[in-house]
């Protein structure tokens, strides 16, 4: 926090500010009497009528009345991560659609409408990359007429806490009632130590790596209980352009795969989906050995660099992505419109 000459707290931000990185301090009075203070970091979404919108990195909105605000500044930018490979939120956004096909898709300006029959939030929901090309109350109805005809809810794929994500547009959904359900982080690593992991099962697993999937990798698959046929289309689809690989670590005959995974080689991305692991074969390492499996693969196709996707909340994910090398790149969020929409 700033302090002036006389070592008082100072508050250097105002309404024109809004669209800026700030860090704020405000003051909150127990029944005693006593004052204790909240520190908030994120972007200046908004500030009408003495009321501020923060949105930190996490996506998550904090509503700051003015009159409490003991001190505030606008800082730089987070720093540029050090770990990992370079690159920007809109290069990623894409890259990760491209691995992750709906069924049927339509433009809105620079926005994407997907369908997939219901099939993961991700193959039905609207990636917003620009302008809509209309103002944004008519967008959202626009939006909410396009899923209402395919009987499915209306979601909005947001991101937040890197250069060029969209802090102001999730401030301006959750102003009209959209309702953020669910959260997850993009993350990426370096290629090669993929390939070469640390931990790996023992005795090593042979794990099968093919262009299609059968009846058996589709069983191990949590996703769908009953797959429909848009589950194999979006499974099986990647955009023009990319390669899409199935792993499998194969079980008792009869039965479902011990582990699979599918991954996605797109130029010098290489994009990990579907990692799952039969409960009795868990912690021991068939996740990393078909992991490493596909990155050789890739690394074979030219690939340098990975990105996966996983929710904030699947803790065993995180710490073995983690273990991997994995560095939280930027946040995702799910906005669902209010009502049936």
């Amino acid at each position: 926090m700033e302090f002036g000459a006389r070592g008082l707290l100072e508050i250097r931000i105002t309404p024109a500010d809004v669209g800026k990185r700030v860090s704020v301090r405000r003051v909150h009075r127990s029944p005693g009497d006593s004052a204790a203070f909240t520190d908030t970091v994120g972007l200046l979404t908004s500030w009408d009528e003495g009321v501020l919108v923060v949105t930190r990195r996490t996506g998550e909105a904090v509503r700051i009345d003015a009159a409490t605000l003991v001190a505030g500044k606008v800082v730089p930018a987070a720093p540029a991560r050090r770990r990992g490979p370079a690159a920007d939120y809109p290069e990623l956004a894409r890259v990760t659609a491209r691995a992750w096909q709906p069924v049927e898709h339509e433009r809105l300006g620079d926005w994407e409408l997907r369908a997939a029959a219901g099939f993961t939030r991700r193959a039905n929901s609207v990636l917003p990359l620009g302008d809509p090309g209309v103002p944004l109350d008519e967008a959202l109805a626009l939006v909410r007429t396009w899923y209402e005809e395919r009987e499915l809810p209306a979601y909005l794929q947001t991101a937040t806490g890197a250069r060029g994500t969209q802090e102001e547009l999730c401030a301006e959904l959750e102003a009209r009632g959209w309702t953020r359900e669910v959260s997850a982080e993009v993350r990426i690593a370096p290629l090669t130590p993929l390939a070469t992991p640390e931990r790996v099962s023992e005795p090593p697993a042979v794990v099968r790596v093919e262009r299609d999937f059968d009846a058996d990798w589709l069983r191990r698959y949590q996703r769908s209980r009953e797959p429909g046929p848009e589950v194999r289309r979006v499974l099986a689809a990647g955009a023009p352009g990319t390669t899409v690989w199935f792993a499998s670590v194969d079980g008792e005959p009869g039965a479902p795969p011990l582990a699979i995974g599918r991954c996605v080689v797109d130029g010098r991305w290489a994009g990990f989906m579907a990692v799952e692991v039969a409960p009795e074969a868990r912690r021991g390492g068939l996740g990393t050995a078909v992991m490493a499996a596909l990155a050789g693969q890739a690394l074979a196709q030219g690939a340098s660099a990975a990105w996966l996707q996983v929710e904030a909340d699947n803790d065993p994910a995180l710490a073995m992505y983690g273990r991997a090398g994995f560095t939280t790149h930027h946040a995702y969020h799910h906005y669902r419109a209010p009502g049936r929409g």
